[in-house]
């Protein structure tokens, strides 16, 4: 019985091991097969597999019932899916270009594109089509037979009514029947990106002010290194040498270190929320990306240290440039944080200590919420709200000692600048 139970065993473990390798041949058969099939049929269009599909149901009812008229039909659909085969042949050598002018544009301002296609084959090349995917819509170009080494260029206009990153390309080649059912499409370029800043206010240098006049205030946190001389200690092991203050440790017989008091350099942490539920609208959401993009761009021309961050990503802040085109891919989300609080406390855990902190939020966000962002931040950092309510009255109060800015227009805000200290 023993001896049977163990052959029972043997013949399972073979018959898995066989059967493992069986369906390991076939999918690595099935993989190679697709490979070859599927530049095949990926030329087939949706209407030309519905126009299949319709042979395929017309035929066999027609031969099933004996139905002639359908039989018909289904031979002529399939006469045209053969016709169309002969469409879909061809070869170009082409070089394609595209240039937009300019890269980097205001919202509203007028872009325009240029596509430039080369003849590069050494005959004349027939007449070809070419799709050209810009932003959410397709432009089709029609271009004539070129001569060896000629070229024809297409201009196209960018809408830019709003802010975003508009990708053109890439720009392709379409062969095919007029009636749609094959189509085989050749890939000439990549794909270029416009960026469409954000509409900003102008703001006078007083802006970056607030936060240059905190420069070198003497603060009450006690450092090893700074420049306010404070006191002297006992030197403890892990202290810096350079810092040790011989005359007196010669005089007391004991190793003396200075300590100084910290003071301050410009640091500009600003917080902008995409939640979607603190906006009541999208051109609220837009005046607050405006906000934000208005202050942070200034305060980098004046070369203020500037952190920015939201609820997905940080934002670059090398320059203003590299800023703004952060700023074009905000869009409002569903904040994965539970308040305004956890967003501000997670997103500047990692950055350096701020002089200045701006919280950047919509009119939904209660004051008190506010208020509880600048309660992460220690005494000596300057917390300032900025609530987006479009249309309302442009004001600056305050709440339990944060100043909180309330923009309704972004012309109301170098005003409003001008009066937060």
């Amino acid at each position: 019985m023993t001896s049977f139970g163990t052959r029972l065993r043997g013949y399972s473990t073979t018959a898995l091991r066989v059967a493992r390798v069986s369906g390991n041949v076939l999918a690595l058969l099935a993989r190679r097969v697709w490979a070859v099939l599927a530049p095949v049929l990926s030329v087939v269009s949706g209407t030309g597999w519905l126009v299949l599909l319709v042979v395929l149901v017309l035929g066999g009812v027609g031969l099933a019932f004996g139905w002639q008229e359908f039989v018909y039909v289904a031979v002529t659909l399939l006469g045209g899916l053969l016709v169309s085969v002969f469409f879909i042949f061809g070869r170009s050598a082409f070089a394609v270009q595209i240039e937009l002018n300019p890269r980097r544009v205001v919202a509203g301002e007028r872009a325009l594109g240029q596509m430039d296609v080369t003849n590069r084959g050494s005959k004349k090349s027939s007449p070809s089509r070419f799709e050209l995917p810009v932003g959410a819509g397709v432009a089709e170009f029609v271009i004539p037979s070129l001569d060896a080494g000629a070229s024809h260029e297409e201009l196209f206009a960018v809408p830019t009514h709003k802010r975003a990153v508009i990708v053109a390309g890439p720009a392709v080649s379409v062969r095919g029947d007029q009636l749609g059912l094959l189509r085989r499409t050749v890939r000439w370029t990549d794909p270029v990106e416009l960026f469409v800043h954000p509409v900003t206010a102008r703001l006078a240098p007083s802006a970056a002010g607030l936060i240059r006049d905190l420069e070198g205030e003497i603060t009450k946190k006690i450092t090893n290194n700074d420049i306010s001389f404070h006191a002297l200690r006992a030197y403890e092991p892990g202290d810096d040498r350079r810092y040790v203050h011989w005359r007196t440790s010669a005089r007391t017989g004991q190793l003396m270190v200075r300590q100084f008091e910290e003071t301050r350099r410009s640091q500009l942490t600003m917080m902008h929320s995409t939640d979607r539920s603190a906006y009541g609208s999208d051109e609220e959401f837009e005046l607050a990306v405006s906000i934000t993009a208005s202050i942070g761009a200034q305060v980098l021309r004046d070369g203020t240290r500037l952190s920015v961050v939201s609820d997905t990503v940080p934002l670059r802040s090398l320059n203003a440039t590299a800023f703004l085109d952060d700023m074009c891919r905000l869009a409002p989300i569903h904040s994965p944080y539970a308040s305004a609080r956890a967003f501000a406390r997670e997103a500047t855990l990692r950055l350096p200590p701020p002089s200045v902190a701006m919280f950047v939020t919509g009119s939904r966000v209660a004051p008190v919420e506010v208020r509880a962002v600048e309660s992460l931040f220690g005494k000596e950092v300057n917390t300032i709200g900025f609530r987006a309510e479009f249309g309302a009255p442009s004001r600056v109060g305050r709440v339990s000692g944060l100043t909180l800015v309330t923009v309704g227009a972004l012309s109301d805000l170098p005003r409003l600048m001008g009066r937060v200290r």
